[in-house]
């Protein structure tokens, strides 16, 4: 009768015999644990979150920032490479994420802003393709 251990390939025998499967699954338990324990964490933090997030003065600040940083970058492009559409396309972007603070909270406040995060990085994206 043949044994397991003689039918199995070498590189297979050699990996149990010197406990290098022990290791690689201990790694993968530690893996686990580790996953586990850092999505609770993660979740724990978002929940408790979420009330910043919500807040008005969050989003207020955001769209200061994304206005400042905007005429920045698309501005200085403009300048640079003397092209206006890359600077047209975010400042449309920019206007609808400021009409979009003007909503209440809900789909139609996230679908707004969400486009015009998207026509502004759209915007950068040209200025970033025109300046090369």
């Amino acid at each position: 009768m043949v044994y397991i251990a003689d039918a199995m390939p070498f590189s297979l025998r050699h990996a149990l015999t010197t406990g290098r499967i022990d290791r690689i699954a201990m790694s993968l338990s530690g893996l686990c644990v580790a996953h586990c324990f850092a999505t609770a964490v993660f979740l724990g933090l978002l929940a408790s979150a979420g009330g910043i997030f919500e807040n008005p003065l969050f989003h207020e600040v955001g769209l200061v920032l994304a206005i400042l940083l905007g005429a920045l970058a698309l501005g200085h492009g403009a300048i640079a490479h003397g092209f206006m559409m890359p600077a047209a396309v975010g400042s449309l972007g920019l206007g609808i994420m400021a009409g979009a603070l003007t909503m209440d909270h809900g789909l139609q406040e996230s679908v707004c802003t969400l486009l015009g995060v998207g026509i502004l990085a759209l915007g950068h994206d040209l200025n970033h393709r025109a300046g090369r």
